[in-house]
């Protein structure tokens, strides 16, 4: 890991670029006590520094002292995009206009997205716990894909705040079976790119026997900011 820029912010949180091997992160940091980590992960070709994204990542860091990491995944932000994914999801887009079934392109479009980005995930977890500022345990919040795969297949991840607003290949919502941290899924109930009954199914699916369903009305960008202060305080009850 090799940090790339450094600032202290006006709320005292530390902000840190960096890059390991081809994946750009940033980081943030609340002070020289040591932190629990929260990886911040993202949907369908956001950017790291995404406002949102970033807001959040601040919050969690400036109000709740978690150390807070996001990266670029595969074809996101500031890393070059496949024509394969370009089409798909283009196909993807043409599809759900004309209500036409997506099942196919969204397992050739998520499944690969998945695979790749979650050892990268892993990688990053390696170098950031090796941080003298950083412990575990480990949060994960972001897209439902990926953070159904990282919570089956690393240990160290020990709880999860899953976006209900991204599509989920079958065999995803398969592998949510295995999945036996707490979990928190979030779900704009009006969003008009997913229909809730999918992420009402993948709620069911869920195997852990500490999960919470969070139903806000309103689309598929509107979830609303005390979110947020939930997703701290629940991860506060499983980090701390």
């Amino acid at each position: 890991m090799r940090f790339t820029s450094e600032q202290r912010l006006d709320d005292g949180v530390l902000e840190r670029d960096f890059t390991l091997g081809e994946v750009p992160g940033v980081l943030w940091t609340p002070g020289p006590a040591t932190a629990p980590l929260i990886l911040v992960g993202h949907n369908g070709g956001l950017h790291k520094r995404l406002p949102r994204l970033v807001a959040r990542a601040r919050h969690y860091a400036a109000e709740y002292g978690f150390a807070v990491a996001a990266i670029d995944a595969p074809g996101h932000g500031d890393r070059p995009r496949s024509a394969v994914d370009e089409r798909l999801r283009g196909d993807l887009r043409r599809a759900m206009a004309a209500g036409e079934p997506v099942d196919d392109i969204v397992d050739a479009l998520v499944l690969p997205l998945v695979e790749a980005a979650v050892p990268e995930w892993r990688t990053t977890l390696d170098a950031l716990l090796s941080l003298p500022e950083i412990a575990g345990p480990v949060g994960y919040e972001g897209m439902a894909a990926t953070g159904i795969r990282l919570a089956v297949v690393e240990p160290r991840v020990s709880a999860a705040v899953l976006f209900g607003q991204g599509l989920v290949p079958g065999s995803l919502r398969e592998e949510a079976r295995e999945v036996t941290i707490p979990l928190q899924l979030l779900l704009q109930w009006d969003d008009e790119g997913m229909e809730r009954q999918p992420v009402l199914d993948l709620f069911d699916a869920f195997g852990t026997r500490e999960k919470m369903l969070h139903a806000n009305l309103g689309g598929h960008a509107g979830t609303p900011w005390f979110e947020v202060d939930d997703g701290a305080r629940f991860f506060a009850r499983h980090l701390t």
